[in-house]
C-alpha cells in the first residue's frame, strides 16, 4: 500500500485479472479494463489468480522518481 505526492498513475491491464485498492474502495479488474490513481490516494495492486498479471502503467506528473514513493504496508520488505 503506497501513495505518491507528484505523481498520478493510469494502470491498463493487459492479461490476467487485477484486485486494485485505490483510496476506500477496492475493486476487480480484467483483461483491456482500465484505472487511474490520482497523486495523493493510496493504492495496492494484486493478483488474485493464477495467470500472471500484465499491466501498462503510465505516470504522470511535475516529478516520477522513485523517491515519490511512500510506503505504508510492503510485504517485501522494501525501505
Amino acid at each position: 500500500l503506497q501513495m505518491h505526492h507528484h505523481r498520478a498513475e493510469h494502470w491498463i491491464i493487459v492479461r490476467g485479472t487485477a484486485f486494485v485498492t485505490r483510496g476506500e474502495e477496492s475493486f476487480m479488474l480484467s483483461e483491456n479494463e482500465s484505472t487511474y490513481i490520482p497523486l495523493g490516494v493510496t493504492h495496492r495492486l494484486e493478483n488474485p489468480g493464477r495467470i500472471p498479471l500484465e499491466i501498462i502503467e503510465v505516470q504522470s506528473g511535475a516529478y516520477l522518481g522513485e523517491d515519490d514513493i511512500v510506503r505504508f504496508e510492503d510485504t517485501y520488505g522494501r525501505g
